[in-house]
């Protein structure tokens, strides 16, 4: 979805806003799912080779079933996945890795069917336990991470928002160059970024959901290559989807994508991304991943990641159920390593916070864990990290400015004045207001036209109307949601003529017989004078006078 102009004016709160009453979110009760249906909810999940070929699939205590049932309870709208596959991890290796292949996975993790790969039915998958959940495309990345691959599983389908043909990308190349220390993509192990396409009409814009999985290790070469890695990832966000704050992708040309992208990200566009970065960035006493990949060279600089060039943000989730403000941020052993990084000026964040199966039990077990063999001890059997969620507030098509009616001059109105007021009621949503007189009803051409009106009047000046005139006038209201026409568009109305002196629109006998008798003293109509002329006498002069303009007209 790609729009421009006054219709793609949006209405988003840049502030973190918090979380409401309505919906289901009330952890304590169980409810993990999001308060307001139209944010979009992202969750990122490092799953240790539980979702592979060789897995069974099947109900039961095992790592892929607990895994099922905790999408189930947090009901994402894009998942990001990393170790997944059948490489060498954890052990699973079984030879039999391929895009493909855990394509079938993904497509069984979700929606079940058939096993080709250990054979039987699938009896343990995400929609058996949450139906409402619908996560139909999926991207595997064609590049791994070393030993897995990365994934991302989305509600609304991928589509080429930059123009480069391509939906997402898995591997990068990038020159060396201003914050980026050296070219290459060593490091960056197999960050996949999708371009999705979002409901027009639910949404302004679209989004760009990003994963990756970085080096582990405390080493000092570990500590470096995750950081080459973000100065990279932070470089091509900033200059391939932000056009580095211009309009021209890669300005710099410092970034191998081919076929080149033609266009950057819509204002409207946000990039969302995250994964496991393998390093706490309040533990580990440097800038770490997540703060270059967020801030870029400087830190509250005019070169970070956010769609207006000022610095991204990276979340610092916690268990909303556990109270221990020094634990309760793990998301892998005693370490946070797991993070979602966003856009702030563009997507705001409603929430976000770390599952943690077992406090989620020991308040209130969620209804798709209820039937597990151990709820509590669910998280440990999917993985040895939890998964981050977060619910963003994405820009939305502003209204149009609402329904309004013209009240003055009414329609058909006659012997309206050369300077009139016109008058008409408010507009909702309206910013400001255009009124047109013209000498046809479709207002165009204009004979006099008044823009960026504050007010719901304004006076015809002197000198734009002619006596014996007939003409429409009607009212555009504008505002951040586009413009609407007054309803109807346009009134009529005719200016005075000199001689209707009974004022009902038409010169005939009627009004020579009405000044007659007016002039005579005998009886003159509501408002009507015999001082033709004006010069605060009635004589002769003013008989002359209406005979002139009688036979005139118009």
């Amino acid at each position: 979805m790609r729009r421009t102009g006054i219709w793609m004016s949006v209405v988003v709160a840049v502030v973190v806003l918090a979380g409401a009453a309505r919906g289901q979110w009330s952890p304590s009760s169980g409810q993990w799912g999001k308060t307001e249906t139209r944010d979009l909810r992202v969750m990122t999940w490092n799953v240790q080779d539980a979702l592979c070929t060789t897995q069974p699939k099947v109900e039961g205590f095992n790592s892929w079933c607990a895994l099922a049932r905790i999408v189930a309870v947090l009901k994402p709208d894009v998942l990001v996945l990393q170790e997944c596959g059948d490489n060498s991890g954890n052990g699973t290796g079984s030879g039999v890795d391929s895009v493909a292949n855990l394509t079938t996975v993904m497509n069984l993790f979700v929606n079940g069917g058939t096993d080709p790969f250990l054979g039987g039915a699938v009896t343990s998958y995400v929609r058996l336990y949450a139906p409402t959940v619908s996560l139909p495309y999926v991207y595997v990345a064609d590049q791994t991470d070393g030993f897995n691959r990365n994934v991302v599983l989305s509600r609304y389908p991928f589509t080429d928002l930059n123009g480069d043909t391509r939906t997402s990308v898995s591997t990068f190349f990038v020159s060396a160059d201003l914050y980026v220390p050296s070219g290459g993509n060593a490091g960056i192990r197999g960050f996949v970024f999708s371009e999705i396409d979002l409901p027009d009409g639910q949404y302004a814009g679209d989004v760009v959901v990003g994963t990756c999985h970085l080096k582990s290790g405390g080493a000092s070469g570990d500590l470096a290559e995750r950081l080459i890695a973000s100065q990279r990832t932070a470089y091509y966000i900033d200059y391939l989807f932000n056009g580095g704050g211009g309009s021209t992708p890669d300005p710099r040309a410092r970034i191998a994508d081919a076929p080149a992208a033609t266009r950057v990200l819509t204002a409207e566009t946000p990039v969302i991304w995250g994964g496991d970065f393998n390093e706490d960035e309040n533990t580990n006493g440097r800038n770490g991943p997540a703060w270059w990949m967020t801030k870029a060279a400087t830190d509250g600089g005019t070169d970070g990641t956010d769609r207006d060039r000022s610095d991204s943000r990276f979340d610092d989730s916690r268990d909303p159920l556990n109270a221990n403000n020094t634990t309760n941020r793990y998301t892998q052993g005693s370490s946070k390593l797991d993070y979602l990084c966003w856009q702030d000026s563009v997507a705001a964040l409603r929430r976000s916070f770390v599952f943690v199966a077992s406090t989620a039990a020991a308040a209130a077990v969620p209804a798709e864990l209820a039937t597990f063999s151990s709820p509590s001890g669910a998280g440990i059997l999917a993985s040895d990290h939890r998964p981050v969620v977060a619910d963003f507030v994405l820009p939305v098509p502003a209204t149009p400015p609402g329904a309004f009616s013209l009240i003055s001059p009414a329609d058909g109105a006659v012997g309206v004045s050369l300077d009139p007021v016109l008058s008409w009621s408010a507009s909702s949503g309206a910013t400001s207001y255009t009124a047109v007189v013209s000498l046809s009803p479709t207002l165009s051409p204009a004979v006099w036209t008044a823009s960026g009106l504050g007010s719901t009047s304004v006076q015809v000046p002197g000198g734009v109307l002619s006596t014996c005139g007939t003409y429409y006038w009607g009212v555009v209201a504008s505002g951040p949601g586009g413009n609407r026409a007054s309803s109807p568009a346009s009134r009529v109305f005719q200016t005075p003529i000199p001689a209707d002196f009974n004022g009902d629109g038409f010169l005939d006998f009627f009004d020579f017989d009405e000044f007659v008798d007016c002039f005579e003293g005998v009886v003159c109509p509501p408002g009507g004078t015999a001082d033709f002329d004006g010069d605060g006498f009635v004589d002769f002069f003013d008989f002359d006078a209406f005979v002139i303009a009688f036979d005139q007209g118009c």
